[in-house]
């Protein structure tokens, strides 16, 4: 992801604000990739808790890259793990922390089960090795 003009601060610096947008933009990514996530008029997921974990400034130009993980799965909720890289050096680490997404109903406002698909698609994740 590039970073904009626009994302910089009066430091000029990404605003720390303009990290939870990379994230959130990563998310809907991945999110729009899993076919049945469960962006529908029945259930929908929403944030309930995000934590950022600021490590550097990151600086204009340049590219980042947003690595997502599945940290917990539970029956309402997924914790998505993330970090925020240099797109031209993985080891200089900018964020990390986590965001817990849980699925509600829209008609109740209540947690919903995880639609299968992200159960699925999720469980495969939460196999593999966290960077």
């Amino acid at each position: 992801m590039p970073v904009r003009w626009r994302d910089l601060d009066a430091f000029n610096h990404v605003n720390n604000s303009k990290y939870l947008s990379y994230l959130e933009e990563a998310r809907l990514r991945w999110m729009l990739s899993v076919p049945g996530q469960g962006l529908d008029d029945d259930v929908a997921p929403v944030v309930a808790a995000a934590t950022l974990n600021y490590r550097r400034p990151i600086q204009w130009p340049s590219e980042v890259v947003i690595e997502l993980f599945v940290e917990r799965l539970g029956n309402t909720s997924v914790s998505v793990g993330h970090r925020i890289v240099a797109a031209d050096n993985p080891g200089v680490l900018f964020c990390d922390g986590n965001v817990v997404m849980v699925w509600i109903d829209r008609q109740s406002g209540r947690a919903a089960p995880l639609p299968h698909a992200v159960r699925e698609v999720c469980s495969v994740d939460a196999t593999s090795e966290k960077p």
